[in-house]
């Protein structure tokens, strides 16, 4: 008996072994292979794909896709968002078998961004204590969402003075994060606590709340009038249902040379998005489209015109105000809010 037990469980455990990760059956018949230089393409190069038949079966047809859009075998990457994306093959064989099989590719800009510079026009105070994640103008006034736990704020400034005319402080379980305002309704992040809330804008009631998808976090916040996007401290910006606030696509960031991360306040201008860059003190302007950075502002000078103190922390806080036409930029703890107007060099 103690025999035929020890035969029984040999026998099983060859039985699992056998069907097991290792045993080759899932191996992959085909391959696809590409054109891409270690996995790197410019969006002003042709992709090229081609099919690697391992064991030489006859293939009736392959279908190709490139970020779940059906493509042929040489691909123009001009209109394709930048970035890490997945090719799909899937391959009719030997008359009745079918295979589906990936790899992936990153597309990069294929120029590098160009250099603004700017010019102070004004500058207004700004409260010294306020940890500024996002600000924002609507008709000439300014919102502004500051964070840290124990600390986080919504508020409604008047910038020239900075006067604070509304102001409402979060639970201290929350840590405030960007906004953005659109329909009359203020939307603000938290940080890792994986909501956002609505408020009416002129109260500041809050109206409801809304959970994040696939994005962990919650950074910035902009929107064109039509959509909101959203940052969460990676490469990619996020684009959200103005209605549902349900994730529904997103962009990634990235130059000539490669992805950029830390997106943070985020503000739309002129049909780009301008972005703060967590810890740079500066500014990249984002092709909305594809996430190509076709610009760049070195604001760092700018931290050394404020008070220096302890706390004194990083440039963030980017704002267009349609009425003068001109950006507006302040940073954590920082106690001006600067009017600048910006240069191409």
């Amino acid at each position: 008996m103690r025999i035929f037990k020890y035969l029984l469980i040999m026998f099983l455990g060859a039985s699992i072994i056998s069907c097991g990760p290792n045993s080759g059956k899932n191996k992959s018949i085909f391959s696809i292979k590409t054109n891409a230089n270690k996995g790197n393409i410019s969006k002003n190069t042709t992709l090229s794909l081609s099919l690697e038949n391992k064991k030489k079966h006859t293939i009736d047809s392959v279908s190709y896709t490139l970020d779940a859009i059906k493509v042929d075998d040489t691909i123009q990457l001009t209109n394709f968002k930048l970035g890490k994306q997945t090719i799909k093959a899937t391959v009719y064989f030997n008359n009745d078998e079918k295979e589906t099989v990936s790899t992936t590719v990153t597309i990069l800009n294929d120029a590098p961004p160009k250099v603004y510079s700017y010019k102070i026009i004004n500058e207004y105070p700004h409260d010294i204590t306020s940890y500024t994640q996002g600000i924002e103008f609507f008709n000439d006034t300014l919102y502004e969402s500051s964070g840290q736990y124990k600390k986080s704020k919504l508020r409604k400034i008047d910038y020239k003075t900075g006067k604070i005319i509304k102001n409402i402080d979060l639970a201290d379980e929350y840590f405030g994060e960007g906004l953005t305002i659109l329909n009359d309704k203020i939307y603000q992040l938290t940080w890792r606590e994986d909501i956002g809330f609505v408020y009416d804008v002129s109260s500041f009631d809050k109206i409801s709340s809304f959970k994040y998808g696939n994005s962990k976090e919650g950074w910035g916040l902009c929107n064109n009038e039509n959509n909101i996007y959203k940052s969460d401290g990676t490469e990619k910006i996020w684009l959200l249902n103005s209605e549902t606030l349900v994730e529904e696509s997103f962009i990634q960031v990235f130059t000539n040379k490669g992805k950029i991360v830390g997106i943070n306040e985020m503000e739309w201008v002129d049909g780009k998005i301008y972005a703060n860059r967590w810890t740079k003190d500066g500014v990249a302007i984002i092709n909305p489209k594809n996430g190509a950075v076709i610009g760049v502002i070195d604001f760092s000078p700018l931290k050394k015109l404020v008070t220096q103190h302890e706390t004194l922390d990083v440039l963030n806080g980017i704002a267009y105000n349609p009425k003068t036409n001109t950006i507006f930029v302040t940073g954590k703890h920082w106690d001006k809010l600067f009017e600048v107007e910006i240069l191409e060099q």
